[in-house]
């Protein structure tokens, strides 16, 4: 009976998984039988099939405090012994990882990492804490722990205890891990410098953000940049997923910036105000320890380099052309043996190492710049110390001769010796000082601010947002409040190599005032051959800027503490253009330009002094009288750093 009964069971059993089996295949193969109600929704789908040549893999890594950071860790498949190349990231690791739903690699990645995972590089994306799948809270270029953070955990702390985890949990790499990324990731890749994880063995910060308020995204020189509240509205809200904007419609940006008022009455209008950030800088306009505790610069000057570090920047960079030179500035005293740290100076606009690197703008360059400096400089650099690859000599420093389209190698930065060239009579330009002396005078109004592009403006659009510092400047060269200088045509090439150095001597009307100052390479008013219908304009008579830079006068006596001008004074201002390698080639001419505006990119100086000028009153923007002078005792010039 036992055997009878146990044998009826059986068949039982496999009648109902035959039946199952059968229902599960029919469902499958007769999909059309499911009712009109039936759910259609599925848990997930995962684009990456068996025949990808990649493996990812996703992991919430815990910090010291608890806290768990988003990261995704992409190789090819059967990597073994593979260097781990790390992005700590403000900007979605899964949407950079996902560049395309493709089986390749190389695809799915961004198009700078193509020559590293093709061999055998580990690339790893993370979320920093507190945007998009990270847990934690969001601040704004961290600060350290110390004065301005008692939390016991920073980006520093973040990036050692990533690698750490890395080192011990990726069983396919061979224990070295090198931290490389562009703006806020410059910027992260910096902190990683700072006491760093014995596993990091070379850093590559490029565009960093270094010091907001000196020369890189909120401020340059005490100047608003009014582009930053986008930006914060942006990345501020809920945990940079939303993609929230402010919702002005469509327009000319000129006119809306103006309509507004202050910087801070925009602010106050869309609610950007609500923003913690924005509070922050709307309470701190003056470069105090607020500023200076958060300088990236300051905070690697005061620590050992035991990190091999290739700085890397675009001579053209809209938003972080400051940030990678004063690092190098700050950390190579401390380069004893000249091996430990690189400046590469392309001919790019921000983050360019990173994209094509044919052009920018009107300018055509011979080949891909950036995939030549990947390709020669910085995977090499990379291999020999992620690698054990043999030693690449990587140069001192590394930068791209505009005006002869070539790259030069320096053993150090700046390579020229200054030499001022002068402002003087006639609106003229030159290498000998002016032996009469003078001033020219131009009426600064507030309500007609210069703009930094042709109208309409749109801050918005990316085409001219990237290459709007290479932008052709005849736009306003016959502006009224525009003070054009230049020399006679060269007989000879002028190469510059270094920091172009701004020494002024003006005078306003006003109390307050703002100095823009540019320096220009105008083009032969010829062309070699017409520039043909839609292809790119004919340089012929074309403006070019090699660099534009702006100073709030308030700051004339210290950045730390703004105060007003005195009417009719002369003052000196003294400031720095972007770093660049350029060539003024025969029969071209020198210009420089002076206004006392740049908007909407800056906010308005009311030219009134006012304690906060995100506070000025309608009644506060005055029209003033601005005076610059030449030769004698206030020859104002541009100091440029000239080699052979």
């Amino acid at each position: 009976m036992k055997q009878s009964s146990s044998k009826c069971k059986a068949q039982v059993l496999l009648s109902i998984v035959l039946a199952v089996s059968t229902t599960f295949t029919y469902a499958q193969s007769n999909q059309s039988k499911l009712t009109a109600i039936s759910p259609d929704d599925v848990a997930s789908y995962d684009f990456v099939r068996p025949e990808a040549d990649y493996v990812k893999r996703v992991q919430m890594i815990p910090m010291r405090d608890g806290t768990k950071l988003y990261t995704v860790i992409v190789m090819k498949k059967n990597v073994t012994k593979g260097p781990i190349l790390l992005s700590r990231t403000p900007y979605d690791a899964k949407s950079s990882t996902t560049r395309t739903r493709s089986q390749l690699i190389t695809e799915i990645l961004p198009a700078m990492d193509a020559e590293f995972v093709a061999d055998n590089y580990i690339r790893v994306y993370q979320d920093i804490r507190g945007t998009h799948n990270s847990e934690g809270d969001f601040v704004m270029a961290r600060p350290i722990v110390g004065p301005l953070n008692n939390t016991g955990v920073d980006e520093a702390t973040d990036a050692y205890d990533t690698i750490d985890w890395l080192v011990k949990n990726v069983p396919e790499s061979n224990g070295k891990v090198g931290t490389i990324g562009s703006s806020y990731l410059g910027f992260t890749t910096l902190n990683s410098l700072i006491n760093p994880h014995p596993a990091l063995k070379a850093a590559v910060p490029q565009s960093p953000m270094v010091d907001t308020w000196i020369g890189d995204d909120d401020f340059h020189n005490g100047a608003f940049r009014v582009p930053t509240m986008d930006f914060i509205v942006d990345q501020s809200t809920d945990k940079a997923n939303a993609g929230a904007q402010v919702g002005f419609g469509v327009g000319d940006d000129y006119t809306r910036y103006l309509e507004s008022g202050s910087a801070g009455d925009y602010a106050r209008k869309w609610g950007i105000d609500l923003f913690p950030n924005m509070q922050k800088i709307l309470q701190n306009p003056a470069y105090t320890e607020f500023w200076s505790l958060q300088a990236v610069d300051k905070w690697l000057a005061a620590r050992p380099l035991t990190v091999p570090t290739m700085l890397v920047v675009g001579q053209w960079d809209q938003e972080d052309s400051y940030g990678a030179p004063a690092v190098y500035k700050a950390i190579k005293p401390k380069d004893k043996n000249n091996d430990m740290v690189t400046l590469v100076i392309g001919p790019w606009r921000h983050s360019g190492a990173n994209h094509y690197g044919y052009g920018l703008g009107a300018l055509t360059f011979t080949g891909d710049t950036a995939l030549e400096f990947r390709v020669n400089y910085l995977k090499p650099f990379l291999d020999h110390y992620l690698k054990g690859a043999s030693d690449p000599h990587t140069p001192h420093v590394l930068t791209y001769a505009t005006g002869l389209n070539r790259w030069d190698i320096s053993p150090k930065w700046p390579m020229g010796t200054m030499t001022p060239l002068y402002l003087g009579q006639h609106f003229s330009a030159s290498f000998k000082a002016d032996n009469s002396s003078g001033h020219n005078d131009y009426v600064s109004d507030p309500s007609k601010p210069v703009p930094f592009l042709p109208r309409p403006v749109n801050l918005g659009d990316e085409t001219s947002w990237k290459s709007w510092l290479v932008h052709d400047q005849r736009f306003v060269s016959d502006r009224p409040d525009v003070l054009v200088y230049k020399t006679q045509a060269l007989d000879k090439p002028i190469h510059i190599m270094g920091e172009p150095l701004v020494d002024l001597f003006a005078a306003t009307s006003g109390t307050d005032s703002d100095w823009v100052v540019k320096l220009i390479d105008v083009f032969p008013n010829v062309s070699p051959e017409p520039a043909e219908q839609g292809s790119k304009p004919s340089m012929a008579g074309f403006e070019l800027p090699i660099g534009i830079e702006i100073f709030r006068g308030r700051y004339v006596h210290g950045f730390n503490k703004p105060q007003s001008l005195t009417a009719g004074k002369i003052e000196e201002y003294k400031f720095g253009l972007p770093n660049v390698d350029h060539v003024f080639l025969p029969g071209h001419k020198i210009m420089i330009q002076v206004q006392s505006s740049l908007f909407p990119l800056y906010d308005r100086n009311p030219q009134t002094y006012v304690d906060n000028i995100f506070n000025a009153k309608a009644e506060d923007y005055k029209s003033a009288t601005e005076s610059v002078y030449y030769g004698g005792e206030n020859a104002s010039s541009v100091l440029l750093p000239l080699v052979p």
